[in-house]
């Protein structure tokens, strides 16, 4: 999708002004202006990209192991959720931040009729797959942590797989009645090769922590859990390790710890897929004078 389609979404992230589309350039009234890239997408960040975005390398890792369809069953039952969250007629907005390649939002809007689709990611080299991989899906780098630049209520369903997420943020952008869906690792996700691979842990309270930490903004209004094995080659393995946080890593020796296990090896894919409903806001009182 061209940015044109979803300006009327956007905010000025240093002045919160509504954004207009020149050009090449994105500006607001107060006359900040923000470069489109040639590929589409659009960099509104207010200062450098920190160290941990996801490089090139990792990005590209990410392509070719989600191109596998190892995790195709997360992605078609977030279509399904989202597909029955909407009526047939509606145009609902969707984003994605930490969206990386834009996978997950690619199935999700291709399901979903008349859905428009915005991807969201701290890296640039993640805007730059995910601006071309739809075209109902725009594509932004922003920061999930600082505030997205998205207008007020604006959005009918925020997704969010495997990545951070700013509970009062999303909140904020949410449209009244509007939902909240989070993919999160179960506690034996991967459970075969953390260990030998150097994974990083996931904690066995892992959920109780996630309902905490939405619980001033959201309610839980349904969990499940999908649990599988997965078949990893050698490349398999090695593009899994370098496309997530463990790239951050020094693993020098990750192909002899790979070959180590030999592949081919099942895997457990385990993830919860939880929808979270906003609450309502709370109306200030207002004082009446004597």
């Amino acid at each position: 999708m061209s940015l044109e389609g979803i300006t009327d979404l956007l905010r000025c992230p240093h002045c919160r002004q509504t954004l207009l589309i020149m050009d090449r350039t994105l500006h607001c009234p107060a006359g900040h202006s923000f470069d489109i890239a040639r590929q589409g997408y659009v960099n509104l960040l207010t200062k450098a990209a920190p160290a941990n975005a996801d490089s090139m390398a990792m990005i590209t890792a990410r392509e070719r192991f989600l191109a596998g369809d190892h995790y195709r069953p997360i992605a078609d039952r977030l279509a399904a959720l989202a597909l029955d969250a909407f009526p047939a007629d509606s145009e609902p907005v969707i984003i994605e931040p930490g969206a990386g390649t834009g996978y997950y939002l690619d199935h999700v809007v291709d399901r979903v009729p008349s859905a428009r689709g915005l991807a969201l990611d701290l890296s640039a080299a993640a805007c730059r797959r995910s601006a071309r991989v739809n075209d109902r899906i725009g594509a932004v780098v922003a920061d999930t942590w600082a505030g997205l630049p998205i207008q007020d209520e604006s959005v009918d369903l925020i997704m969010v797989v495997f990545a951070p997420r700013n509970a009062a943020d999303f909140a904020r952008m949410l449209r009244p009645g509007g939902s909240l869906l989070v993919v999160a690792a179960g506690v034996d996700h991967l459970a075969e090769i953390r260990q030998p691979l150097g994974l990083l842990d996931v904690q066995p309270d892992k959920q109780h922590r996630l309902d905490d930490s939405l619980a001033e903004h959201f309610v839980r209004e349904h969990t499940e859990r999908l649990s599988d094995l997965m078949i990893l080659n050698t490349d398999d393995l090695n593009d899994l390790v370098r496309m997530g946080p463990n790239a951050h890593h020094q693993q020098e020796d990750l192909r002899i710890r790979i070959d180590a296990l030999s592949p081919p090896i099942e895997v457990t894919r385990q993830i919860h897929c939880s929808t979270y409903r906003r609450r309502q806001r709370r109306r200030q009182a207002h004082t009446v004078p004597d």
